[in-house]
């Protein structure tokens, strides 16, 4: 069985890649399964080169199969933003519910109310060969915080097809057209055309 290292330690997303992975042969190991920590400075300025970043640290460390992701919500009202810094926007401690209401009240009288969540994802291969793969989902940013389930900036996150935000449908319907779901889906069309 073959070994990969996925370059995160939340336990939600290792769950997620296990499911995608263990059938194709893969044995999964995430940060939580080392005893060293290693220290990795996301200095990049797209999801890209973030996720590319995370993953050569581990490369360098471990020298196996690794894959690392990193995605955000990305506002056209704001530029782009709060983009990369998704995680940190108003600072790392600052509840989703104040970021959330502050975009929706940011965005209330543009005319642009678009907003996509990117994901990248990083996979670097036994001999050191990287490649990344992007998955985009459009929606707009709603009128009002929206729905209990689903994380982070779900509950403002207007998507059009389903005429909710994602906060507001199951996990099934939401990996279905997310972001993550997507760029899951071409990394593992390429591991399953043998590269």
């Amino acid at each position: 069985m073959k070994e990969i290292m996925i370059a995160t330690s939340n336990a939600h997303k290792v769950e997620e890649f296990k499911t995608m992975l263990e059938p194709l042969g893969y044995k999964v190991k995430s940060l939580l399964d080392l005893d060293d920590s290693i220290d990795i400075i996301e200095d990049g300025t797209t999801f890209q080169e973030n996720a590319l970043i995370k993953a050569k640290a581990i490369y360098d460390k471990l020298h196996m199969e690794v894959i690392a992701d990193d995605s955000g919500l990305a506002v056209n009202a704001m530029n782009g933003q709060p983009g990369i810094y998704s995680a940190r926007f108003m600072g790392r401690d600052t509840s989703y519910d104040i970021k959330n209401q502050y975009i929706i009240d940011f965005c209330r009288d543009k005319k642009d109310k678009g907003c996509q969540f990117i994901c990248a994802i990083a996979y670097i291969d036994k001999d050191g060969n990287e490649k990344v793969f992007t998955g985009i989902v459009e929606g707009i940013v709603a009128n009002h915080i929206e729905g209990a389930k689903g994380f982070g900036y779900d509950p403002l996150f207007y998507y059009p097809p389903y005429g909710t935000t994602l906060a507001n449908v199951s996990e099934e319907q939401k990996n279905a057209i997310s972001h993550r779901g997507k760029a899951l889906a071409k990394f593992i069309s390429y591991l399953e055309g043998g590269r």
